[in-house]
């Protein structure tokens, strides 16, 4: 049975680079994988296929108005994971949600739910404010999500209230919260940070990802950690995450309580304070 996961998180955290180099790994134990970029930019897929662009699905419907064959939007990278972009619209024009919802109905029509896929992840922008950026969860696309974060305060406020939008549909059973991967950005008292928050909010931190200038050489190289160091620690820390997501003890139903806005302040404060930093609020 299929597994579909989605990867949230703040604009600019690194959801792509987690959620490509995930879909490695997962190609690498000889998984079959599909990864849906779903945001505007159309990056996601990018080190799964060494650089090369792709059109998007709404680029492709824009310019011919029909996709006759799947082929034409769907692209094979790194161990065969099928790569696909959604797109959106040029910046300050129409709604990017609205091509989420969009490219998501144009897939189901044409069958791509139904391929022979061990796992689906889905890279999704983390403004869920925009309905259209919920549809993997509200729709029952994603069963299971995991949300990048770092120590950083507004990264943290971010995924916060995408923790509001889980709760929503975790209630009923349709989703689940996996758990945080934190991506380092060195900032003080960072792991204490992100592991308190997630304590908080009743989760737990699935993944820690160092801060590694070889993430930035690969990015540069156009290929994911595991193509470009296979053998290294990095590849092995993905590798192992991909193998966690398969582990039926992982699974259980855990739904999120979000903060409100002076609990995440106290955490901070809390935190600072412990650490005799003087602090100004």
């Amino acid at each position: 049975m299929v597994k579909q996961i989605a990867i949230y998180g703040k604009g600019g955290i690194g959801k792509s680079t987690v959620s490509s180099n995930t879909s490695a790994a997962l190609g690498f134990l000889g998984k079959k994988v599909m990864q849906i970029g779903c945001d505007p930019k159309k990056d996601s897929v990018k080190l799964l296929l060494n650089g090369r662009k792709i059109i998007s699905i709404l680029e492709y419907l824009q310019e011919y108005g029909e996709i006759n064959d799947i082929e034409n939007v769907v692209k094979s990278g790194y161990k065969g994971v099928k790569c696909i972009e959604s797109g959106g619209p040029e910046p300050g024009v129409g709604c990017a949600g609205r091509g989420i919802i969009l490219s998501i109905e144009t897939l189901k029509k044409l069958g791509a739910f139904s391929w022979d896929n061990d796992y689906i992840i889905y890279d999704v922008l983390g403004d869920v404010v925009c309905g259209g950026f919920a549809v993997p969860i509200r729709e029952g696309y994603a069963e299971e999500i995991y949300l990048v974060v770092s120590g950083e305060f507004m990264s943290i406020f971010a995924v916060n209230n995408i923790c509001k939008c889980i709760k929503k549909y975790a209630m009923n059973g349709s989703v689940k919260l996996m758990g945080l991967i934190l991506n380092s950005r060195n900032i003080s008292n960072e792991e204490e940070i992100v592991n308190m928050f997630a304590q908080k909010i009743n989760t737990k931190v699935a993944l820690k990802i160092p801060r590694d200038n070889r993430f930035c050489k690969a990015e540069i190289a156009k290929k994911t950690i595991i193509e470009m160091y296979e053998n290294s620690d990095l590849a092995k820390l993905f590798i192992n995450f991909a193998k966690a997501i398969g582990n039926s003890e992982n699974s259980q139903n855990l739904i999120p309580n979000p903060l409100n806005d002076d609990e995440i302040y106290d955490l901070y404060k809390s935190i600072l304070e412990e650490s005799n930093e003087r602090i100004k609020i």
